[in-house]
């Protein structure tokens, strides 16, 4: 639905002509007519003064109003990731596309025996979430040192200095989301 229709439907139920409702906004008879046959969207001053005249608010007018922006993205095992390689010792692959738009970062970490991650340290405010699917691990965060193992979890402020090192004996696989991505 776009904003046309719900003005119009809003306004018809109001029982306003196109005319009244003109009339009451201050916005031109015209120019309602192209927003409810959805040839523009107008203004935001104008849906203020279209709201003030059909007694709602600017919520009202847009929750019905769907939302730009993609919710959903389905990745199948043969979609191309970007795939980091660290010093031979760990990789990162992002398991999302289009990640500006994103409001978290999923990657997986593949960490060889004896291996370690790249020290890590990101701006303020940015939280990261690791997930234990294989292997053991220490996640060392600033100073203190935590042994994690298949299933086990840890949250924290990633403005931390951060890394993470195989402890075990075969390679280590994790799941690490940030938030907001950075």
């Amino acid at each position: 639905m776009h904003i046309g229709e719900t003005i119009k439907r809003m306004r018809t139920e109001k029982k306003m002509t196109l005319a009244e409702l003109s009339k009451e906004s201050g916005v031109a008879l015209a120019t309602l007519s192209r927003i409810e046959n959805g040839r523009m969207t107008g203004t935001l001053d104008s849906h203020i003064n279209i709201c003030e005249a059909l007694d709602i608010t600017l919520p009202e007018l847009y929750k019905e109003l769907p939302s730009s922006k993609k919710k959903l993205e389905v990745k199948t095992g043969g979609t191309e990731s970007k795939v980091s390689v660290h010093d031979r010792k760990s990789s990162s692959e992002i398991l999302a596309s289009n990640i500006q738009n994103k409001k978290m970062l999923p990657i997986l970490l593949k960490i060889v025996k004896g291996g370690y991650t790249n020290t890590e340290e990101t701006k303020p405010g940015v939280e990261k979430f690791i997930y234990v699917l294989d292997g053991k691990i220490e996640a060392v965060i600033g100073e203190n040192n935590y042994a994690l193992a298949q299933g086990d979890t840890i949250y924290f402020d990633s403005s931390v200095p951060h890394h993470f090192k195989n402890t075990g004996a075969g390679e280590a696989r994790l799941m690490a989301v940030s938030c907001p991505p950075v």
